[in-house]
Formats: C-alpha cells, sequence, structure tokens
C-alpha cells in the first residue's frame, strides 16, 4: 500500500464546487468538533473560514497547548554538500546553475559540529545537494558518526532512498527524516522537476513510508508552498501526514509549511500565499491532527515567526546558513535561498522565553 492510491481518489476532486459550498455554520460546527474527517480539514482550509481565523486559532492554542505545553523545539540545518544532478526549476542547487560547488571533508565536517554545537543546540538537519555519486550513502554514514559525538538528535534532508539505505543510515545515528514532497500535483511535479533522478513522483512520494518501515524515530513532509495553489497543496500534506499517522504510531509526524524563497535562477512561475494564509494552513493542521509537529522554519520574516509561537508551532531553526559550512567557514558559496530570519540561537532563545515559552535543545537521549 502507499499513499499514492490516497491522492488519486481525490486527484480530480472538485476543490473550487465544494468551497462554493461551505456556510459559516460548517466552519462554526467543526470548531466544536473534538475529531475531525478529511472534509472538514478541507472545509478549514475554504475561503469561508478565513472569516473566522480568530476562533479557529484559539481552538488551536488550546490543542497545542494541551499536548505539547508551552515549549518551541530548535534545531539548525548543517549543509554538507551542494552538488545536484537535478534539473529542479525552482532550486539554487540546479545543476544548471552556474554555482560554486562544495562538500565537507571529515575534518570541515567536525570543524562545523563544533561551531554549532557551541550554540548550546543538540538537534541537527543534515543536508545535500542530490548526488549520489558525491554524496552516497557511505558518506551519509561517515558524517553521522561524526556528529554523533556532539548532538543528540540527528535527522537527515537528502535524496530519497530505498528502504535498505534508510535502515542503515538509523542504524548508524541517524532519527530523522525531513522529505518535501515540493509539490503533489503529478503534472506540476513533472513540469518543474525538468531532469534528473528527483524526477520520479512515486519514488519520492512513499519516501517517507520507507523510512517509517525501517524504524526511523521522525518524519517530518511538506510541500513547498507557491508551486500550486496552496488549499490544494495543504490538502494533500495533511491527507499524507495523516496516512503516516495513522499508520505508523511508533513514529513522530511534522509538518513544515516552507514558502518558496528568491534563489539563484530565474523560476518566476509562483502562486502567491501570504502570511493570512499561511497562518490558516498552520491552523487546519493542528486542528485536523492535534498531535502533529508543525515547524516554522528562518525562511519566514521575524516578525511573523515570532506571532506564530502561541498558533500551534512546535518547531523552529535558529542561527541558520544555507551555505555548505556556513557556520564555520567564511569560503564565499552560494546558498540554497535566502533565508529572512538570521537571528542567532541565543536570540531565538529569549524571543521564545519572553513569550512565555520554553525553548528546548534537547528532547531525548541515545541508549
Amino acid at each position: 500500500m502507499s499513499f499514492y492510491y490516497e491522492y488519486i481518489k481525490y486527484n480530480n476532486f472538485d476543490f473550487e464546487n465544494f468551497f462554493k459550498h461551505v456556510t459559516d455554520s460548517d466552519i462554526l460546527k467543526i470548531i466544536d468538533k473534538d475529531k475531525l474527517d478529511k472534509y472538514d480539514f478541507l472545509t478549514l482550509l475554504s475561503p469561508t473560514a478565513q472569516k473566522f481565523i480568530e476562533k479557529i486559532a484559539q481552538k488551536s492554542h488550546k490543542l497545542t497547548i494541551q499536548h505539547f505545553g508551552k515549549t518551541i523545539l530548535l534545531y539548525t540545518p548543517m549543509y554538507l554538500a551542494n552538488f545536484c544532478v537535478n534539473k529542479c526549476s525552482y532550486c539554487g542547487f540546479n545543476v544548471s546553475n552556474k554555482i560554486t560547488r562544495k562538500k565537507l571533508s571529515t575534518e570541515e565536517i567536525e570543524t562545523e559540529a563544533k561551531a554549532i554545537s557551541s550554540t548550546g543546540l543538540r538537534h541537527i538537519l543534515i543536508l545535500t545537494g542530490e548526488s549520489r555519486t558525491h554524496t552516497p550513502p557511505s558518506y551519509i554514514i561517515n558524517a553521522v558518526n561524526i556528529l554523533k559525538k556532539y548532538f543528540d538528535s540527528i535527522s537527515i534532508e537528502i535524496y530519497p532512498l530505498t528502504e535498505k539505505e534508510y535502515k542503515e543510515v538509523i542504524d548508524n545515528g541517524v532519527d530523522g527524516l525531513t522529505i518535501y514532497q515540493e509539490v503533489y500535483d503529478e503534472n506540476i511535479y513533472d513540469k518543474v522537476h525538468v531532469s534528473g533522478p528527483k524526477k520520479n513522483y512515486r519514488f519520492r512520494l512513499d519516501a517517507p513510508e520507507r523510512a517509517c518501515k525501517s524504524k526511523i524515530r521522525n518524519v517530518n513532509i511538506g510541500a513547498l508552498l507557491g508551486l500550486n495553489d496552496w488549499r490544494k497543496e495543504a490538502f494533500f500534506t495533511g491527507l499524507h501526514a495523516k496516512y503516516l499517522y495513522d499508520k505508523y504510531s511508533d513514529v513522530e509526524i511534522s509538518i513544515s509549511l516552507p514558502r518558496i524563497r528568491p534563489h539563484i535562477g530565474n523560476f518566476n512561475d509562483i502562486y502567491e500565499v501570504d502570511d493570512k494564509s499561511l497562518v490558516q494552513i498552520l491552523l487546519a493542521f493542528r486542528l485536523f491532527i492535534p498531535r502533529i509537529g508543525i515547524n516554522i522554519s528562518t525562511r519566514e520574516p521575524q516578525n511573523l515567526r515570532d506571532n506564530l509561537i502561541p498558533l500551534g508551532v512546535t518547531k523552529m531553526s535558529a542561527g541558520v546558513s544555507t551555505k555548505v559550512g556556513g557556520h564555520s567557514s567564511t569560503d564565499k558559496t552560494e546558498s540554497q535561498f535566502d533565508i529572512s530570519d538570521k537571528r542567532s540561537v541565543k536570540e531565538m532563545m529569549n524571543v521564545i522565553s519572553a513569550r512565555g515559552y520554553q525553548p528546548v535543545l534537547k528532547d531525548w537521549i541515545h541508549f
């Protein structure tokens, strides 16, 4: 079984007609419900629901406190390499872009790890471009064996692996996977992924489930908001998360809400996702799956991130660099994309504390 079969049930769904028939009464009834179905979730993504954002936010806040307390887990990404064989229209690491390519050596990985761990962070997300030639699983495993001396939780955001490969990296210390489908609409997916292994829609779509089968501890998924109508993409992201959440109860499932950011290249075919829409997506996710983790990255401006803290967020990145070795090196390599919130870990901890929340640097220990 694959989530794909759930996806195709709604592939030709008439979203516009559904939204046309949503009433104020529908929204109010859903806010009062303890358990939402898929159509309740879609109703919360409707234009009509925007009139009730404050009421939905109050319910989201209550549910988040109930299941997570007043805590925000902090982490940072660490870019190991930017070599990539894919031609993705929207990405700065696109194989066609003339940028300086770099891969960290064993010594550079250790230096970067020391720089990040000195901030107090104990959760890290390691990233590469998608090139099995330059960064094979063996390279990832070598990096993990260095990093686990400094960090208690190591997640990966790399090319999709086979189930056997996920087991190998998990056995060596990886406990989390972040992988974005980018866009669930198959036609748009095929269009924006011009060439390369990433053009394989199904292999990427099933990657989170392969990791779950391999007994990973947490999986974080999402769509890159701006590549398609956000209501459709949020709906399919929610369905995907619910599918994994229901099927793999021993895995912590999280959702990220990345909006497309400026990058090297000339991709301009972007669907607008304004701040109000982003908030609506976040709140709908929280009411649909109350125990799901929700992550807001430094793609978003600091004022917005600060204001989202009480609305349902459970994870935030801090002290971020999207350059290879960017935490410890002054080498001039290009970023994957521009970040909006450039505050340090300490600054983010102060902001979170000022909001009455507890910044968490470490929430589990390897045994």
